[in-house]
């Protein structure tokens, strides 16, 4: 087992961590007080419920913010979505305006920072080597509709304010599991689909980090034992066929022209606020080393098949989702249009 524990001359660091009453926030929150040994600023709209930090009302989003981390020397921002289905603005003001206003009061008040995006910046590319290592080049196009490309602003900001001094770890995230619904991804909510989607030629891989993997890594690079821009995920990835057997689903093959013009017909019309962009999963691999954070001796605890089992047993597969993806909305037109002409063809129609 991995144990995390600042060295002496640390001991007068001080973590402020954004987003602290909620969420991989709290849970961080939580990790960090139970080593007894980390000054912690908690930050919230709200204040948490943790004893031994001090909890300081603030919005990331507000200029004033280097007032509120004032005498942290490590900001780790969390106060960020990933609610696919939050509407797009609301998404992106707080995932993109709220994480440039930390690096810039970061700056002000002389902290590092840590912060998180995904494995969905080095995009979906049919010649990704598997695993990619953590240095491979960021090949996901920006979008203003995506989580993708939220996070792919992410890493712009990041640049910018590396190149100005700031010293800033990202950590990279495969689709995350063992969380609340408001961080299951694109890729999870297809489970909600009466099929799998899949391309015509292209068996999907379905790679994921489990919560408690993460959470693992946030610590070590808040005590900075790691740094740099990493990638956090279980070991491999699983074929969707293993997939469609443990979630007890079936499977859709279309060639990837109609997958895509059907999503993106669909998008425009209304019928589901996910863009095609969410179905690029299905047209290559995307798979992860994790070689920065394996070097500092992590490992991931959960395999990506343990991950799905427990995801699968918190929210199962045949609960339908109110919002439907990009997949999902596809498989449910097409699914129903084949099902009246096998109808009428039965009716000689």
């Amino acid at each position: 087992m991995l144990v995390v524990r600042l060295r002496r001359k640390d001991a007068s660091d001080v973590v402020a961590v954004t987003g602290a009453a909620t969420g991989l926030g709290q849970a961080l929150v939580e990790r960090l007080t139970a080593r007894g040994d980390v000054s912690i600023i908690g930050l919230d709209t709200v204040p948490g419920s943790a004893e031994g930090v001090v909890w300081r009302t603030a919005d990331v989003r507000d200029p004033l913010l280097a007032v509120a981390l004032a005498g942290a020397t490590t900001v780790v921002h969390l106060a960020t979505s990933y609610d696919v289905s939050q509407p797009t603005s609301t998404r992106r003001a707080l995932n993109v305006r709220g994480t440039a206003q930390v690096l810039e009061a970061a700056r002000d008040v002389g902290a590092r920072v840590v912060l998180c995006t995904s494995t969905d910046v080095y995009g979906v590319h049919a010649d990704n080597p598997v695993p990619l290592a953590d240095d491979s080049p960021l090949r996901r196009e920006s979008d203003d509709r995506t989580l993708a490309g939220d996070h792919v602003e992410v890493e712009r900001l990041v640049d910018v304010a590396v190149g100005a001094g700031l010293a800033v770890t990202v950590l990279r995230p495969a689709t995350l599991v063992g969380l609340s619904v408001a961080y299951d991804g694109q890729v999870l909510r297809q489970l909600g689909a009466p099929r799998l989607l899949a391309v015509r030629g292209v068996e999907p891989l379905w790679q994921l980090c489990h919560a408690e993997d993460l959470l693992l890594a946030l610590e070590l690079a808040t005590v900075g034992a790691v740094s740099g821009r990493l990638a956090v995920a279980s070991d491999g990835a699983l074929p969707q066929l293993l997939v469609e057997q443990l979630a007890g689903r079936r499977r859709l093959v279309l060639p990837a022209a109609v997958a895509l013009s059907t999503a993106e017909r669909l998008h425009r019309i209304g019928v589901t606020t996910a863009s095609a962009r969410e179905l690029d999963h299905l047209l290559g691999p995307l798979v992860v080393a994790c070689d920065g954070l394996r070097a500092a001796g992590w490992a991931p605890r959960w395999t990506n098949e343990e991950g799905l089992r427990a995801h699968l047993t918190t929210r199962p597969a045949d609960s339908r989702s109110t919002t439907y993806t990009a997949a999902g909305a596809t498989v449910a037109l097409l699914g129903t249009a084949a099902l009246v002409r096998q109808a009428r063809r039965r009716r000689g129609l």
